[in-house]
C-alpha cells in the first residue's frame, strides 16, 4: 500500500517539464496517419459540397417561412 502512495506523491510533485512535454508531443505526431493528397482533396470536396447543399436548403426553408409569414400576417 505504501508503494502506491509513494508513486502518487512522485507524480503530483514532479510538476511541468517542458522537455518531457515536447518529447511526448513529438512521439504523438509520429503516430499520426496523414492522408494522401487524393484522399485530402476528395474529402475536402465532399465537405464543401455538403456545406453548400446545407446552406442552400436552409436558404430555401428560410425564404419559404418568410413568404408564409407575409401571407399569414398581412
Amino acid at each position: 500500500m505504501a508503494k502506491k502512495n509513494e508513486i502518487q506523491v512522485e507524480e503530483m510533485s514532479s510538476g511541468f517539464n517542458a522537455g518531457n512535454f515536447l518529447k511526448g508531443t513529438k512521439e504523438e505526431f509520429e503516430k499520426v496517419v496523414w492522408p494522401s493528397r487524393k484522399q485530402l482533396v476528395s474529402e475536402s470536396a465532399a465537405v464543401l459540397l455538403m456545406v453548400t447543399l446545407s446552406a442552400t436548403v436552409i436558404f430555401f426553408v428560410d425564404k419559404f417561412f418568410a413568404w408564409a409569414a407575409t401571407v399569414v400576417f398581412r
